[in-house]
């Protein structure tokens, strides 16, 4: 049985872990090097993160800059920025980038909320479908002898106890991105 929660709450903490990681890359009003560090760039003759090219740093609170390792690298992580959807022109500056993060209007702002909450429930989707994984799982148990009525029932109280603990966090996590996007 508690391989069972085990193997659950594993499931929905990398679906929570998952969940944190979008939520990095979503823009809030502030300059971040998670909104940049996983755009892929054309270099080398392969795909690569931009994190693996470049020094990333927030020397400002609006302002993201960008120090390739290899100068060759440059036009080409340019031209990566310039693809993604992150919305920020970039600007060279010798051997750097940089990019101004601009004000986020009333319109995006509520965009941005309408894909945390998308992101947010398909978190939830996938905690629910470890849940049902988990109570399947005991209830085969259950007819194989390996748990007896008592034990199938207490299994499948306290895997929905950590099923809505990990909601809650769901949620608290959303409120709180939710927070950071909506303030000016």
């Amino acid at each position: 049985m508690d391989e069972i929660l085990f193997t659950a709450e594993e499931g929905m903490d990398k679906a929570l872990d998952f969940m944190k990681h979008e939520f990095s890359s979503v823009r809030t009003g502030k300059a971040s090097p998670a909104l940049v560090e996983g755009i892929e760039v054309d270099a080398y003759g392969s795909v690569m993160k931009l994190k693996q090219l470049a020094l990333i740093s927030t020397p400002e609170p609006r302002l993201i800059v960008i120090q390739p390792f290899d100068a060759s690298t440059l036009k080409p992580i340019e031209k990566a920025i310039n693809e993604s959807k992150i919305g920020i022109t970039p600007s060279v500056d010798g051997k750097l980038i940089r990019l101004p993060v601009p004000e986020l209007s009333e319109e995006r702002r509520k965009d941005l909320v309408k894909t945390l909450k998308n992101m947010a429930e398909e978190t939830r989707v996938r905690m629910r479908a470890a849940r049902r994984h988990a109570m399947e799982t005991a209830k085969k148990m259950q007819k194989e002898g390996a748990l007896t009525e008592d034990n199938l029932k207490s299994a499948e109280t306290q895997i929905q106890k950590l099923t809505d603990k990990f909601v809650a966090d769901v949620d608290a996590q959303l409120v709180a991105k939710e927070g950071d996007i909506m303030k000016i």
